[in-house]
């Protein structure tokens, strides 16, 4: 499998993220969504993680399953709880496996165990010099063009992830709405002296107020006008056809803006990321070593 600096290097990407299912029914759901989106030539599938037990034993298996079918994956590591001495078994596995990609995260305590220890490691850059020490692999970190929920102001904010990203091999965010939150991100960065790629990553809306939920905790917003557009919306179709309009509108004046490649949150359905790649003129360099 290509390392992800290195597909980054030959041209945009084009990728999504999917998260382990908890039901066979929705393993069912997720199989037939790959299904369709592998034809879409991805860069690479990103897999989310829980620790403590949560989803770590899902993700292993999503990835395995995902990497059996030519995809280069990049399975989500979190520090938390966790030990240094289990990040590097895990970080171990999935070498010998063949895997090497991973996005380095600090990690929230999983809601079915919020109690849980935060672990020996207490920041991502400790996870991104972890995986450098166990070797062989490409190491991406989370960016939040709006700002880290819990940064206390904008400017520490920026110092915190320019220091994650200096060391990283690539970066990706958290999704947005504003095509200027994501350029003044970078911008930001680079003043900082900072200039590894970062992916923006897209949502297309197909459920507002479940997106709302999701952007709550990850420190984003939905910008008030577009909000009451989605309120406004006859039904369930409508309020899709506005989100994947927006997600494309987005999606192209990144790329305008020169964006390395679109990283979109697919939530384990094929159909609005479909269209959205279908409407940008994007070709994303695949996995070469692919079958």
């Amino acid at each position: 499998m290509t390392a992800i600096d290195a597909q980054l290097a030959r041209g945009p990407t084009f990728s999504i993220e999917v998260f382990p299912p908890k039901t066979e029914r929705g393993r069912d759901t997720l199989r037939a969504a790959l299904d369709r989106l592998e034809q879409l030539d991805l860069s690479f599938v990103s897999v989310t993680y829980g620790a403590g037990g949560s989803t770590r034993d899902r993700t292993q298996e999503v990835v395995d399953e995902i990497g059996a079918r030519g995809l280069t994956v990049m399975p989500h590591l979190t520090c938390i709880g966790h030990s240094r001495q289990e990040l590097v078994g895990l970080l171990q596995a999935y070498r010998d496996a063949g895997q090497r990609n991973v996005l380095a995260l600090h990690g929230d305590p999983p809601r079915d165990n919020p109690d849980l220890a935060s672990g020996d490691l207490q920041r991502a850059i400790d996870l991104v010099h972890l995986a450098r020490e166990v070797g062989g692999f490409s190491v991406g970190v989370a960016a939040h063009p709006e700002g880290h929920p819990k940064a206390p102001d904008r400017a520490s904010d920026r110092r915190h992830q320019a220091e994650k990203l200096r060391v990283a091999d690539f970066g990706i965010t958290q999704f947005f709405f504003r095509a200027e939150d994501y350029l003044t991100l970078v911008d930001d960065l680079a003043a900082l002296g900072v200039d590894t790629p970062i992916i923006p990553g897209i949502i297309p809306v197909t459920d507002h107020r479940q997106t709302a939920r999701f952007a709550e905790l990850s420190g984003a917003s939905i910008p008030p006008e577009l909000m009451e557009r989605f309120d406004a919306a006859a039904d369930a179709e409508e309020v899709k056809r506005i989100g994947i309009d927006v997600a494309t509108a987005l999606g192209q004046r990144l790329l305008d803006a020169g964006a390395p490649g679109l990283h979109v949150y697919a939530l384990n359905r094929a159909e609005a990321t479909e269209q959205v790649r279908a409407a940008l003129p994007l070709d994303a360099p695949r996995d070469p070593q692919a079958g």
